[in-house]
């Protein structure tokens, strides 16, 4: 992961490698950062990615979910096809495309919550 401040407006962090359980905890505290300033948009860049499970696919959604709070909007650069293919299969693609302020409805926030329930 490297991180481009030159523009304050649009912070950009670059993602590489594998984007999973065991790594994804450092992207999802540097997005964390980023939104405190709540700039104009967050960019990824994931030009450098080579694999991506669901714990990397979730820092994507808190990232827009977070960026949906502070008036942020998500912006993915250099996707690479697998990822595009698993942002589409998922709904994420969808996700991505709403217009700030237009976050989950209350019955998507409730089915993606756990019901607590075996």
């Amino acid at each position: 992961m490297a991180v481009d401040l030159s523009d304050p407006a649009a912070p950009l962090i670059r993602v590489g490698g594998d984007l999973a359980y065991t790594t994804a905890g450092p992207l999802r505290a540097e997005v964390d950062r980023m939104l405190v300033d709540a700039p104009q948009s967050l960019v990824l860049d994931f030009g450098g990615l080579l694999f991506i499970d669901s714990t990397g696919l979730g820092v994507i959604v808190h990232a827009w979910r977070e960026g949906q709070q502070c008036d942020t909007a998500l912006r993915l650069h250099a996707v690479p096809r697998f990822l595009q293919t698993i942002l589409d299969m998922t709904g994420v693609t969808g996700l991505l495309a709403r217009p700030l302020g237009e976050g989950l409805t209350a019955a998507e926030d409730a089915a993606r919550r756990p019901t607590g329930t075996l």
